[in-house]
Formats: C-alpha cells, sequence, structure tokens
C-alpha cells in the first residue's frame, strides 16, 4: 500500500514539473498550467502575508540566546545544499563551534496518523522530543526514520549533532539544554522565520537554472520571488562552470543579477567537487581515476541528474544506461536488480550512483555488478575570503 502510494505521488510530481516546464503539449497541459497559475498568486500572497504578519510581530518568533545559521534557497530542490550545510558545520566544528544541525526531515518516517489527528483535534501541544540521528558520537537513525539528508549529513558528520523535528525552535531548545549546543545550522532554513536571535541568512543559487522558470510555485519552482534575496547575508552561487567563455558570461551575468538584488551580501561561487567512489555494501574507495575509459551505468533519485551524470562524463566515464527516479525515491530491491540486468546486458562493468540515493539503497544478495557512490563536498572557486568573514563573524560575534 505505501508504495503504491509513493510511486502515485511520485508520478504526479514528474507530470507536474513536465507541465510547469512546458515539456507537455497540447489543451489538457496548457489548462493545468492556467489553474496553477492562479494557484501560485494566492501562494505568493500568502507568502507576502505570513512576512507581514512576523515583522508585524502577529506571528512570534524565538530567540534562543546562540548563533543561526539558516541555510536555504529561494526555489524548491536541487541547488546542492546539503553540501553546503557540511561545510559551514565542519568548518564551525574545527573553530570551536558546538554544532548542531536542524532539519526538518523531509520525507522521513512521520508520526503514525491516528496520532497527528488525535493531537490537532485535541489542540494538543506536540511535546515529544526530536528524533536523534546522531549525537556527536554515533549514529542513532537509519535513513527511513530520519530522511535521506539528515542521515547523509551525520554519516559525514560524526561530531556534529543532527536532530529532526517540524519545530526548530522545539529543537534547538534541545540540542542546546541536552548537548550544549552553541551553534544551530537549520537546514532548509531560509522560510523557516520562527527562530530569529542572532542569525545569519545564506541562500544558495543555482547558476544553471538560478531562478527556475521564474513562477512562484504551484506554476513554478520559486518559494519566494528572487527579490527576497535582500534578506541573505551570503549568497552562494552553486554549480559554478566557467570552462567555456560563454559559461563565465553567464555567470558574470548571474552575479551583477544578484549584486543588484542584494548590494551588502556577501557572493561565494562553488561546484561540487568529487572526492572519491566507495563501495554502497562495503568500505572499499577507489580514486576518480576509477571510471576512466570505463562503460557504466547511472542510477539517481535527485532533482537534477543531469548535473550528477555529466559529472560522471567528465571523470571518462561511457555511460551505456542512465536509470533516473522521482527526487527521494526509495528505492525497492527489484528496481536495482533490473538495472543491474540491463547494465549488464550493455556492457556496463559498473553501476554509479549519488551518496544521498546510496543511504536508500535496500540490501541486495546479488554482488555481480559492483555498485558504488560518489562522495562529493563543495569547493569554492571565487569569494573564499567572504566565506572565512562569514566564519569568524558566527565564532567571535
Amino acid at each position: 500500500m505505501r508504495e503504491r502510494w509513493q510511486k502515485f505521488l511520485e508520478d504526479a510530481e514528474t507530470y507536474l514539473l513536465d507541465v510547469i516546464f512546458q515539456k507537455r503539449p497540447g489543451k489538457k497541459a496548457a489548462a493545468v498550467r492556467t489553474t496553477l497559475f492562479l494557484l501560485s498568486n494566492v501562494f505568493a500572497g500568502a507568502v507576502k502575508l505570513r512576512r507581514v504578519l512576523y515583522n508585524a510581530r502577529i506571528l512570534r518568533d524565538a530567540t534562543l540566546g546562540v548563533q543561526v545559521i539558516a541555510v536555504g534557497n529561494l526555489t524548491v530542490g536541487g541547488t546542492g545544499k546539503t553540501p553546503v550545510v557540511e561545510k559551514f558545520a565542519r568548518t564551525l566544528q574545527d573553530a570551536g563551534r558546538k554544532v548542531a544541525i536542524l532539519s526538518r526531515g523531509y520525507r522521513s518516517k512521520p508520526k503514525p496518523l491516528h496520532l497527528r489527528l488525535r493531537d490537532r483535534l485535541l489542540l494538543k501541544a506536540d511535546t515529544t522530543p526530536p528524533r536523534i540521528v546522531s549525537d556527536g558520537q554515533s549514529l542513532l537513525l537509519d535513513s527511513l526514520t530520519a530522511g535521506d539528508e539528515p542521515y547523509m549529513l551525520a554519516s559525514n558528520l560524526r561530531d556534529v549533532v543532527v536532530l529532526v523535528d517540524k519545530d526548530r525552535v522545539k529543537a534547538g531548545r534541545y540540542a542546546v539544554e541536552k548537548f550544549g549546543c552553541d551553534t544551530l545550522l537549520l537546514d532548509d532554513g531560509f522560510q523557516y522565520w520562527r527562530l530569529r536571535g542572532r542569525r545569519t541568512d545564506v541562500v544558495l543559487v543555482d547558476s544553471q537554472q538560478p531562478f527556475g522558470n521564474s513562477f512562484m510555485l504551484p506554476r513554478g519552482t520559486l518559494r519566494e520571488p528572487p527579490s527576497h534575496l535582500r534578506r541573505a547575508h551570503v549568497i552562494f552561487l552553486t554549480k559554478v562552470d566557467r570552462s567555456t567563455p560563454e559559461r563565465s558570461r553567464v555567470i558574470d551575468d548571474l552575479r551583477v543579477r544578484v549584486s543588484r538584488l542584494n548590494p551588502a551580501a556577501d557572493i561565494i561561487e562553488c561546484v561540487h567537487h568529487p572526492l572519491y567512489f566507495e563501495n554502497v555494501f562495503g568500505e572499499d574507495r577507489h580514486g576518480l581515476d576509477l571510471l576512466k575509459g570505463r562503460k557504466i551505468a547511472s542510477f539517481s533519485g535527485i532533482a537534477q541528474p543531469e548535473s550528477f551524470e555529466s559529472k560522471l562524463v567528465e571523470l571518462g566515464a561511457e555511460i551505456v544506461l542512465a536509470r533516473r527516479f522521482a527526487d527521494h525515491h526509495r528505492f525497492n530491491q527489484q528496481e536495482v536488480l533490473d538495472a543491474i540486468n540491463r547494465a549488464k546486458k550493455r556492457g556496463a562493468t559498473l553501476l554509479v550512483t549519488t551518496q544521498k540515493d546510496a543511504v536508500r539503497f535496500p540490501k541486495i544478495d546479488r554482488r555481480d555488478l559492483p555498485i558504488y557512490f560518489m562522495r562529493v563536498e563543495i569547493q569554492i572557486v571565487a569569494g573564499a575570503e567572504g566565506f572565512e568573514e562569514c566564519v569568524g563573524r558566527i565564532c567571535f560575534r
């Protein structure tokens, strides 16, 4: 039942994405776009009203007396946010801060429905402690319970506390009181206005698709209009590619536009830099030359698989099969085995996935085709001094 429901949601999401990016022709798709446009106006009004209510203090925010860094974006999905959160957490921890990452746990296993309905009907406050993905020493939850990104962050940052809760004020208070944290990193927190205090807002802009199709949800992928970049203290341009003069001009034009929207913010350019390949079911690691001259199959369930696949080609691979699933898709054993069978028929010697996807892989008995994930990190290519100044302000404020 759960798998059927998941498939229905994923099919609906894929269809809507095709519609809003005008990949679906015909009158039916045009009618859907018109309806979505009307709904996007309602959504834009709700965003504006919510902001007004917070500014007027009708909706109240909270201060916990610690540093807060909110890392987020204006669009939904695909900007490369998780590696930036990891870089901030690692750098701040190395500088002596006690860091906790607070996530809402997108698509993590929710509280049972009957308990959620009971709490709402009785207007009962949720006093359940946040889920502890990592206590700073051990990984305590699996990816299904924690969610993909929190689990991946906890796996890569064993000395950082990672908590999951929709109420990040409650989670932040728990991190301060139970773990003695003095720095809270809000994963996907730019739109989370309830937690303020000594706050630094970091916004990511995908240089390949900066503002989606320029429409607000649900007609487009914008959560807020581009003008709201003015709230940011630091802006990361991700997936920067200056490999050709034309691409360099595109990046320069984007920098000019972003600077006009927010002249005061530091602008940092970065790329997702591959580090190594690691076996999904083992501990063996290989350098980046693993793919050189080899036929491989790519396997992913992320928002922008094109970026991942192009990186594999840059590393010398020939992709003979590319299996793409909806973002956050939870794979079953048969899907992996089908990909292995098809890949072998096409002469592939490896199946390669992302680390985010690897945490959702089921256990499989067959190991006749090795499966590796690509470990990446953020590499700053311009504006490193802005990042260092930002970290300095947080550490010594």
